[in-house]
């Protein structure tokens, strides 16, 4: 179903790709609009904090007698501040805006900073949750939510089966000190213990210092040569390289829907993962992924080890998996995404 009438939408967030970031929702989720006839107006582009601000701000009074929408991509630490900025000049110019929440400590966002909180998401046309967990934390303290959860296409995605799990790990994520990094080390030096062969591949681009952090800490447990680290990657190069890993990880401390974890899961790579933000609200530990407490190094290392000792156990994982993400195709999820912006 294709918008028989264009509708232009201002979409608001971190357009940062090519200064080397991961691409961020509005890079992805504009694409896939336009080609439902959704006419999209970007804005988010300056490396700057301050001039990113500014245009987004500015973008939304030059555009206000073009556009039906602004949405806005909505985090929980200081990018806040942009949603709630954008947010308050799209109601003063009487257009309708919709956050869209993506930040997995959004729940403590909206106790710290109740009152901006209240004039954002209560004053929205509508506030969307990419997952239940947002959705139940919003609902409960009074905001309307509906669910539009984040995408794949699931047709871009080559399922490998994998007839034997070796003890090669995958980690895809930006090098930041949220999604902690160097857990990973601390779980390969466990399951080396047993499994020498034991490889651990890092993929992602350094947002805050960690990867530094992450070399020198490899370099003090002597563990640089089980270790590869490739930096950014494109879609279609991590998922080449995904072939050659058997075990997807991942170590992060705050989280809510991850398309990482979403990615991985339709290659066929088993995923042991914190459970933490919308991740039990996401994955069922034991059917469809193996969750273990947050920072704990000794259950993540025995999850994967129990993968590698136990083969039916990881088939049934990643075919449950692939059953799973299929409700995240784009198929799917566009008409909720048609259906509020029509």
């Amino acid at each position: 179903m294709i918008m028989t009438k264009a509708t232009k939408i201002l979409y608001v967030g971190n357009n940062l790709s090519k200064y080397g970031n991961t691409p961020g929702t509005v890079e992805t989720l504009g694409v896939l609009f336009e080609k439902e006839n959704i006419e999209v107006i970007y804005a988010g582009h300056s490396l700057n904090k301050i001039k990113r601000l500014f245009e987004m701000c500015f973008s939304v009074i030059k555009n206000r007698n073009k556009i039906k929408y602004v949405l806005i991509d909505t985090y929980s630490t200081s990018a806040f501040w942009f949603a709630f900025s954008v947010g308050m000049i799209s109601r003063i110019l009487d257009i309708k805006y919709i956050p869209i929440l993506h930040g997995g400590n959004l729940p403590e966002r909206l106790k710290n900073s109740k009152y901006c909180s209240d004039l954002l998401f209560k004053n929205s046309f509508e506030n969307v949750a990419v997952s239940g967990y947002l959705n139940y934390h919003f609902q409960k303290n009074g905001y309307k939510s509906i669910i539009i959860p984040n995408n794949i296409e699931i047709e871009n995605y080559q399922f490998k089966k994998r007839n034997k799990i070796s003890p090669n790990i995958l980690w895809v994520r930006s090098f930041h000190a949220d999604y902690n990094p160097n857990l990973a080390i601390d779980v390969l030096e466990i399951v080396a213990k047993k499994y020498p062969d034991a490889k651990l591949c890092m993929v992602g681009p350094d947002k805050d210092g960690s990867m530094e952090v992450f070399k020198n800490y490899a370099k003090k447990k002597s563990l640089m040569g089980n270790i590869k680290i490739t930096g950014r990657l494109s879609k279609k190069d991590w998922h080449q390289l995904s072939e050659q890993y058997d075990i997807f990880i991942n170590t992060t401390n705050y989280d809510n829907t991850p398309v990482s974890v979403l990615e991985a899961m339709a290659l066929g790579l088993p995923v042991v993962t914190t459970s933490v933000g919308g991740i039990p609200f996401l994955l069922d530990h034991g059917k469809d992924a193996l969750l273990v407490d947050k920072n704990n190094k000794e259950q993540m290392a025995q999850a994967i080890i129990t993968l590698l000792e136990n083969q039916d156990l990881a088939d049934n994982i990643t075919e449950n998996a692939l059953n799973k993400v299929s409700d995240f195709d784009w198929e799917v999820v566009k008409h909720k995404w048609i259906n509020l912006l029509s």
